[in-house]
C-alpha cells in the first residue's frame, strides 16, 4: 500500500466486531424511532407518515438524527478498520481525517476518553497541554503496548538514533 507515493506502515486495526454490532444497533434504533413516529398515522397515507417523522415529537426525532450519526460512525470506521493508525516516515495518520508530523510525537499514552473509555491518547509536543486520542482501547485489535511501541518506534526513528540504543 502506497500513502501518497510513499509506503504506509500500519500501527493499529480496529475490530470488527464492536463495529458491526453498533451499526446495527443504531440501524435497529432508527427503525424502532421511526416505526414508533409513522405507526399512529398509518392510515392517513404516505404524506401525513413523512410530515409525522419530520414534525411530529421533536426528542424521538433528535434520537433518529443521533441513531442516523451513529451508524454513520461506525460505518466510517469499519471501512477503515484494517488501516486506522499508520505511518509513511513522515506523519502518524488516524483513519483519514487526523494526522501529526511523527518529529512532534512524544509518548502516547493511556487515558480515559470524553465517553469515559479508555484511550491510547498522543502528547503532541506543540505548545499545548491537550493530548490527541489515537484510538479506544475496547476497539484496538492487538495490544495496547503494541501500537505504543510502534509509535514511538516511528517517532524515535524520524529523529536519528531510536531512543533504546546507546552510541559508544
Amino acid at each position: 500500500m502506497h500513502y501518497r507515493d510513499r509506503q504506509i506502515i500500519v500501527v493499529a486495526r480496529l475490530k470488527a466486531k464492536p463495529l458491526l454490532a453498533g451499526q446495527l444497533i443504531a440501524a435497529l434504533a432508527f427503525a424502532a424511532l421511526a416505526w414508533g413516529q409513522v405507526w399512529p398515522v398509518r392510515r392517513d397515507g404516505a404524506g401525513e407518515m413523512i410530515r409525522s417523522l419530520l414534525f411530529g415529537d421533536a426528542v424521538a426525532t433528535a434520537l433518529m438524527i443521533a441513531a442516523a450519526f451513529a451508524f454513520r460512525t461506525c460505518w466510517r470506521l469499519w471501512r477503515q478498520r484494517e488501516s486506522y493508525v499508520f505511518h509513511d516516515g513522515v506523519r502518524l495518520y488516524r483513519g483519514s481525517t487526523l494526522s501529526w508530523p511523527l518529529a512532534a510525537i512524544r509518548d502516547v499514552v493511556t487515558d480515559r476518553g470524553a465517553l469515559g473509555l479508555p484511550t491510547l491518547r498522543l502528547v503532541v509536543d506543540d505548545d499545548s497541554e491537550v493530548t490527541r486520542a489515537l484510538v479506544p482501547l475496547p476497539l484496538l485489535e492487538g495490544s495496547p503496548q503494541a501500537v505504543r511501541g510502534g509509535v514511538l518506534f516511528a517517532a524515535t526513528g524520524m529523529r536519528g538514533v531510536p531512543g533504546g540504543v546507546t552510541v559508544n
